[in-house]
């Protein structure tokens, strides 16, 4: 299926690997896909979709969407691992490296194509949006403020999508295991050596409701005692003097900070359990994003 109308690439042949790491996915991967497959051609992209530990349809599912796309399936429930598969079956670059319950249009991935190709670039990551119509008021207040923060903007984590050059794959796939993928990528490049490209945008479902963000940003927080564990960040997340400065850019921050604040806290309380036992592998996912 595909949408081949605005821009297209020319030439033929794909210009780009895509691999999508998929694990029980079966509700949202149609929409990731038919996304991918918009204002390019058919063959823009190798796609390479892994399912991995799947009790779904999602292999199924993204057989029917994306006839062209290789989809392998492997037994493990393992995001990491889905990744290695999809890396070894994949053949160019630069690589995308996109979730299942994402939205990034062809045409945004041949803006982060170019970005690699063009500009020297190591990595390259979309400009996010989180559509928040629909979800509750505190989880409208908590990304409010989550957005603003500078190393929230600026950083690759938290967008579900990224690109690499041939030396940047090489360097991600130097990271240990790690709960939080995307953050283990953002440490690895330094400023000028990755861009987040307003051209290309992703799009991003937060959760629908309190419950199911404070099981996400429990994830985040255990995922972050791990890469400060490891080396590869310093201290439990955003720096409070930088939360602070955030709050005083306008009234309308300094309002929704509380809410940022006792979500924060919450996460982190909810994450000593996950610290204390060495468990950086359970996925604690939200539903009400994939609804």
């Amino acid at each position: 299926m595909t949408d081949t109308e605005g821009p297209t690439v020319g030439g033929t042949g794909p210009i780009a690997s895509v691999v999508i790491p998929a694990h029980d996915e079966a509700a949202v991967i149609a929409r990731t896909l038919v996304a991918l497959a918009r204002g390019v051609r058919p063959d823009a992209f190798e796609v390479v979709v892994v399912c991995n530990g799947c009790t779904d349809d999602t292999a199924v599912v993204a057989r029917t969407i994306a006839p062209l796309a290789r989809v392998i399936e492997i037994p493990q429930p393992s995001k990491a691992e889905a990744v290695r598969v999809g890396n070894a079956a994949a053949s160019l670059f630069p690589r995308i490296h996109l979730d299942a319950d994402v939205e990034l249009t062809g045409r945004d991935v041949v803006a982060l194509v170019r970005a690699i190709d063009q500009d020297g670039l190591l990595a390259a990551g979309p400009r996010r949006v989180q559509p928040t119509a629909g979800c509750a008021r505190t989880v409208r207040w908590y990304y409010g403020f989550w957005e603003q923060l500078p190393r929230v903007r600026s950083g690759l984590f938290g967008r579900g999508a990224f690109a690499l050059s041939v030396e940047g794959q090489r360097r991600v796939s130097e990271l240990p295991t790690m709960l939080n993928d995307d953050l283990g990528v953002d440490t690895v490049f330094a400023a000028g050596e990755y861009r987040i490209v307003d051209e290309a945008v992703v799009t991003v479902r937060p959760p629908r409701t309190l419950r199911d963000l404070l099981r996400r940003r429990v994830r985040v927080a255990t995922g972050n005692t791990q890469a400060a564990s490891l080396g590869l960040r310093a201290g439990g997340g955003v720096p409070l003097a930088e939360v602070g400065r955030t709050a005083r850019r306008s009234p309308r921050l300094a309002a929704q900070l509380p809410i940022f604040l006792g979500v924060t806290l919450l996460a982190r309380i909810g994450a000593r359990r996950a610290v204390r036992a060495g468990d950086f592998t359970s996925w604690l996912r939200d539903e009400s994003s994939r609804a």
